[in-house]
C-alpha cells in the first residue's frame, strides 16, 4: 500500500530555508514521520484516517480541505525539516555512514544544528496551536471524527504546549 502525503516534499523546500538542491529522498522519510507521530497525534486516529481515505479517494474537499491546507501543511512542512535537519549532511548506504562535507563550505556544529532544529520547533508548534484552537472551537459542528476516537486510537491532543524537560535533581 502506497504511503499517503497530505503534502509534497516541495513545499517544504519551498515553504523553508532548504533550497531545491535537497535530495526528495532525503525529505520524504521525515515527512512521513511527521505526519505520522505529530499530525496524527494532533488530529486523533479517526479524523486522520478519514483525511488518509479522502486524499486516496480523490475525494478531499470542504472544511476537510481546508483543515488540510490550511492547518496541517504548515505543521507538517516545520515538523518535517525540524526531523530532516540533523540527517541533511548524512548519508546512510551498505558502505556505511557517511558526512557530506562540500567544498568551500564548513558543516555546522551540533549546537549550530540543534538551533535550526529548535527554531523549526516553534514554528510547527505554533502552527499546531492554531489548528488546535480551530479544531477546539469548530470540530463539533465540521469534524465529528475529532472525538470518536476509542480503545487503541489515538485521540487527539487538546493542548500543544510542549516548553522542553525540566530535570529535577
Amino acid at each position: 500500500m502506497a504511503k499517503v502525503l497530505f503534502i509534497q516534499a516541495k513545499d517544504i523546500k519551498e515553504f523553508t530555508a532548504s533550497n531545491g538542491n535537497v535530495d526528495v529522498d532525503k525529505i520524504l522519510p521525515h515527512l512521513y514521520k511527521s505526519q505520522t507521530i505529530e499530525v496524527q497525534r494532533l488530529l486523533g486516529t479517526k479524523l486522520y484516517d478519514k483525511l488518509i481515505s479522502d486524499i486516496t479517494a480523490g475525494t478531499l474537499t470542504g472544511n476537510y480541505q481546508t483543515l488540510v491546507e490550511t492547518y496541517c501543511k504548515p505543521i507538517l512542512i516545520h515538523y518535517a525539516m525540524m526531523y530532516a535537519l540533523p540527517y541533511l549532511s548524512v548519508t546512510i548506504s551498505n558502505g556505511g555512514v557517511y558526512r557530506n562535507n562540500p567544498e568551500n563550505a564548513t558543516a555546522l556544529t551540533s549546537d549550530e544544528i540543534n538551533l535550526l532544529v529548535e527554531k523549526e520547533r516553534d514554528a510547527a508548534q505554533y502552527f499546531a496551536q492554531r489548528m488546535i484552537d480551530f479544531l477546539n472551537f469548530n470540530a463539533s459542528a465540521m469534524f465529528s471524527e475529532y472525538y470518536q476516537n476509542i480503545n487503541e486510537d489515538i485521540s487527539p491532543d487538546y493542548d500543544d504546549n510542549f516548553g522542553g524537560w525540566v530535570i529535577m535533581g
